[in-house]
């Protein structure tokens, strides 16, 4: 292999050119979606990684997915943002606020989050009713 310098250098480009490729960030396609976890009827990406999620509050209930090449101070990708119209989902950009976007369908409302690499879908019922028991020995 040492009278072969051609051999070596090819050998040294190939891992490099893997190495760089492993490295590379990957953007996001925006072509396949699934209903969220805590809300079906609301679209993710598939591509999204389900990294965390709230339970025993019934009034709030929120999904962390993890999803790179996400920046909080971009807006919502337009492919996206379609798709959620698509399913159904109307914006309430007055109630819009920095990196949170709010959007509405019949009873329901979600909270949208964008974070750098990752997103957080809440989900807010609205005008839940609560039954208190009340003892009434007259």
């Amino acid at each position: 292999m040492l009278n072969k310098p051609w051999l070596h250098a090819l050998l040294v480009f190939g891992v490099v050119c893997l190495l760089l490729t492993g490295c590379m960030k990957s953007e996001p396609s925006w072509t396949s979606f699934e209903g969220a976890a805590n809300d079906k009827t609301f679209p993710v990406p598939k591509e999204a990684n389900r990294t965390d999620r709230t339970s025993g509050n019934s009034k709030l209930d929120y999904v962390r997915y993890s999803m790179k090449g996400l920046k909080e101070d971009d807006q919502i990708p337009e492919a996206y943002l379609n798709k959620i119209k698509e399913w159904g989902w109307k914006e309430k950009t007055e109630e819009a606020e920095g990196s949170s976007h709010v959007f509405e369908k019949q009873s329901r409302v979600i909270n949208l989050t964008i974070h750098n690499d990752y997103f957080t879908v809440t989900v807010l019922t609205k005008g839940k009713a609560t039954v208190e028991s009340v003892d009434t020995d007259l």
